[in-house]
Formats: structure tokens, C-alpha cells, sequence
């Protein structure tokens, strides 16, 4: 490795990641190996495990560079949410922190093999092992699910927990498709336009949760 430049590795670093990102996207974690990554990347097999030491090393390295943003944008919109004094739209603001960041993923430039990855890990029955979601996203849903617990009067925990993974389970099955709604609807509905898309959410889930 001494023989290779410093920016030659960065180069190489950014496109084992970029190869990665696309090869567990199509086949999630336990579909993708070492191997298929290293040659999409067009680099040496033991290249990657000099820079990420593992398959769940690299894994981890895409969720690493990629949540914090989602994260910032929800921050974001929760402190705006929380300026706002009329509990109704308040509660709009706090869905759209919700839902927003993940539904531009689709169409944001880059990204979009990261929010299938984000798909794929949320329905992965082995995620709890890796413990990804856990470390990295899991805070601030608790702090989601206070909030909307705050703003439902009279209701429970665990009407506010509902309301959430109903958020979230439709946002997530949103971004994991492939173009189906669109063909059904002969174009109608496009996940790709995330402003549309959150606002038809919003206006059918809104109402159930107040109620």
C-alpha cells in the first residue's frame, strides 16, 4: 500500500464506497459480498478490507456518511416545529421533519441507492445485529415519538408510538418502490417528486393522527 498515493487512495476509498452503496442497494447485506464490490470498484479484494476492515465495516461507513444529513434536516424542521404555537400545524411541521428528508432522498443527485439501503435495512430482519438503526437513527425517533405523544392529548405511548411506525412504514414503502404506483396510476402519483409525494401523505395520514 506505501507505493500508492495518498489521493490515490482517497480515489479509490470513494469509489469502493460508491460501488458499495449500489451493489447493497440491489442486494442488501447478506446478498452482497466482498468480492462483487471489489470488482464493480474495480479495485483488489484485500483493498477493501484495508480500508474498512469488513463487509459490515464498509457497510456501516455508507450509513455513517449518509445519516447525518438526514439527521441535520430533521433537527431542522423539529426546531421549527417547536416555534410554532398552533398545535395543529405544529403537528403538520413535525410529520413533514419526519417524512421530508428520507422522500428527497429518492431524487436528490447521489442518493438514491442510499435510500434503498435505508429501505432495505428498516425491513431486514437482522438489523438489530448490526445495530445501525439502533445507534444512529433510533434518538431522534424517540424524540419524535415524545413530541407526538405531546400533542395528542389524552392519548397513550403507545398511540403515539403507532402514529409513528405509521409515518415511517409508509414513508419507507414509498421509497422502496420501483416505479409500481406510478405504472398503476398512469403516472398520477411519482415517488421521485418528493414535495407532491409528502403532500398527499400528509393530507391523508394528518387527519388519522389528530383523530
Amino acid at each position: 500500500m506505501s507505493a500508492v498515493s495518498p489521493g490515490d487512495q482517497k480515489r479509490a476509498r470513494a469509489r469502493i464506497l460508491d460501488a458499495a452503496e449500489e451493489q447493497f442497494a440491489e442486494a442488501g447485506f447478506d446478498g452482497t459480498s466482498l468480492r462483487q464490490i471489489a470488482l464493480r470498484a474495480n479495485v483488489p479484494v484485500p483493498l477493501v478490507g484495508y480500508h474498512f476492515g469488513s463487509k459490515l465495516g464498509l457497510y456501516r461507513a455508507i450509513f455513517e456518511a449518509g445519516v447525518p444529513a438526514i439527521l441535520d434536516q430533521r433537527a431542522a424542521g423539529m426546531a421549527l416545529a417547536d416555534a410554532e404555537k398552533d398545535p395543529v400545524r405544529r403537528l403538520e411541521m413535525i410529520m413533514r421533519a419526519i417524512l421530508g428528508p428520507m422522500l428527497r432522498l429518492r431524487n436528490a443527485e447521489g442518493k438514491g441507492f442510499f435510500a434503498k439501503m435505508l429501505a432495505r435495512e428498516v425491513n431486514d430482519p437482522s438489523a438489530a445485529e448490526r445495530g445501525i438503526l439502533e445507534e444512529l437513527l433510533d434518538p431522534i425517533a424517540r424524540d419524535m415519538i415524545a413530541l407526538l405523544e405531546e400533542l395528542m392529548p389524552g392519548r397513550s405511548k403507545a398511540d403515539a408510538g403507532w402514529a409513528y411506525q405509521i409515518i415511517v412504514g409508509t414513508m419507507f414503502f414509498v421509497m422502496a418502490d420501483q416505479g409500481r404506483i406510478a405504472r398503476m396510476t398512469d403516472g398520477a402519483c411519482n415517488p421521485d417528486d418528493a414535495e407532491s409525494t409528502l403532500s398527499h401523505i400528509i393530507k391523508f395520514l394528518l387527519p388519522g393522527v389528530r383523530s
